[in-house]
C-alpha cells in the first residue's frame, strides 16, 4: 500500500512563511509526478504546484513568485515553501503523487489526508 502524509501546516500572520512537507511510503516503484493541491471552504480543490520526474514545475498564477515546490534528495519527500502568505491562501493543503507501484502496472494517483493552513490578518 501507498501512504502520503503531510505536515507543517498551522496558523500564521499575513506576510509570514510556512514550509509544508509530504512523506510518501509503501510499495512505490517509481514516481511520475507529485504536487500540492488546496481546498478552501466552499471552493473547488485547485492545483497549487506540481513537479515532474524531470524536475519541471508548474504553479497556479495566484502563487507564482511566492511559493516554491521541490523534491528532497530522498525522492519520497515533497516540500512546499510558502512565503508572503495572504489570507486567501487559507485552505487545507493536500499532497498528491502519480506513481507506479510495480513495473508494468498502470500509474495511479494517491492523496494525503491534508494539513490545515490558516493565514490571519
Amino acid at each position: 500500500q501507498v501512504q502520503l502524509v503531510e505536515s507543517g501546516g498551522g496558523l500564521v500572520q499575513a506576510g509570514g512563511s510556512l514550509r509544508l512537507s509530504c512523506a510518501a511510503s509503501g510499495s512505490i516503484f517509481s514516481i511520475k509526478a507529485m504536487g500540492w493541491y488546496r481546498q478552501a471552504p466552499g471552493k473547488q480543490r485547485e492545483l497549487v504546484a506540481s513537479i515532474s520526474s524531470d524536475g519541471s514545475t508548474n504553479y497556479a498564477d495566484s502563487v507564482k513568485g511566492r511559493f516554491t515546490i521541490s523534491r528532497g534528495h530522498a525522492k519520497n519527500t515533497l516540500y512546499l515553501q510558502m512565503n508572503s502568505l495572504k489570507r486567501e491562501d487559507t485552505a487545507i493543503y493536500y499532497c498528491n503523487a502519480d506513481l507506479w507501484v510495480r513495473p508494468g502496472a498502470m500509474a495511479a494517483e494517491y492523496w494525503g489526508p491534508g494539513t490545515q493552513v490558516t493565514v490571519s490578518s
